[in-house]
């Protein structure tokens, strides 16, 4: 096995875009306790007047059942080179409802983007990351456009999350793997990010916070510097990968400081 934080030993050069993670990069994450229980009771009163339904006990327990074998399935599709990603009807219908009486089943797939978007925001809290504003104002001085790169059952909700704290005009771009369909490691995700920016992977720097999605992900679509970024759960691999990152660094400020750096050596 090899030494996990040794590095690449490329030297950074100065990004034309920075790509980022939502969660463990952009924000800190922390499951709600209790969650299944709020969530049951909206999809109960759904359900209302739906023959045979199951009792809001069994709604929690099929949506806490689905969402561990959603986590399963995630660490699954680190593997392959191209995953694609779990519609909202797929997780409402197949991982939280398969065994439900077909009107049951039926009502809840017709709504799964709302109640993936209601899961997203009922199941954790967020907090932006410190040093995080630091960053954008250092990107935004040195016209270096910045885009969320994320893996998301429900993009909605990181972009709702922005929007209620006047954040959103701070992105160029935000590309979500719900509504692109694709989901990291797969490359293709990072490169529908560089050319909705109009930069060439190469020029762009993409940081995430592990190594199973984001460094693999990074190193696959070619980027010229790939960033892990240390959160909660970043040494926590699924599977031992061979993989070495650029840089890593325990959070915004200490890649602020980086980047700062790089853009420092441009100019002198």
């Amino acid at each position: 096995m090899h030494d996990r934080r040794s590095l690449s030993g490329r030297k950074l050069a100065a990004p034309r875009a920075l790509l980022l993670d939502f969660g463990g990069v952009v924000v800190e994450t922390a499951k709600v306790a209790g969650w299944e229980g709020l969530l049951a009771a909206e999809v109960a009163r759904r359900l209302d007047g739906v023959a045979e339904a199951p009792d809001p006990g069994q709604i929690a327990r099929d949506i806490g059942f689905g969402a561990r074998a959603d986590s399963r399935w995630k660490d699954a599709m680190s593997r392959p080179f191209a995953p694609r990603e779990l519609t909202h009807a797929e997780f409402w219908g197949e991982f939280v409802a398969a065994d439900w009486p077909a009107e049951a089943r039926d009502t809840v797939v017709a709504d799964a983007g709302e109640l993936c978007r209601r899961m997203g925001h009922l199941r954790s809290a967020r907090t932006l990351r410190d040093g995080m504003l630091d960053l954008l104002d250092v990107a935004d001085a040195a016209r270096v456009p910045v885009a969320i790169v994320s893996n998301a059952l429900s993009g909605q909700v990181h972009l709702d999350w922005l929007a209620e704290r006047g954040l959103e005009e701070r992105f160029a771009v935000a590309i979500h793997s719900d509504a692109a369909g694709v989901r990291k490691p797969n490359p293709e995700i990072i490169w529908l990010a560089t050319r909705a920016l109009g930069v060439e992977p190469s020029e762009a720097w993409y940081v995430g916070d592990n190594f199973d999605r984001d460094v693999l992900c990074g190193r696959r679509a070619g980027v010229g510097g790939v960033i892990l970024m240390e959160a909660k759960g970043t040494w926590e691999l699924p599977y031992e990968l061979d993989l070495r990152p650029d840089a890593i660094v325990s959070g915004p400020h200490e890649l602020h400081g980086l980047f700062a750096a790089v853009l420092a050596e441009v100019t002198a």
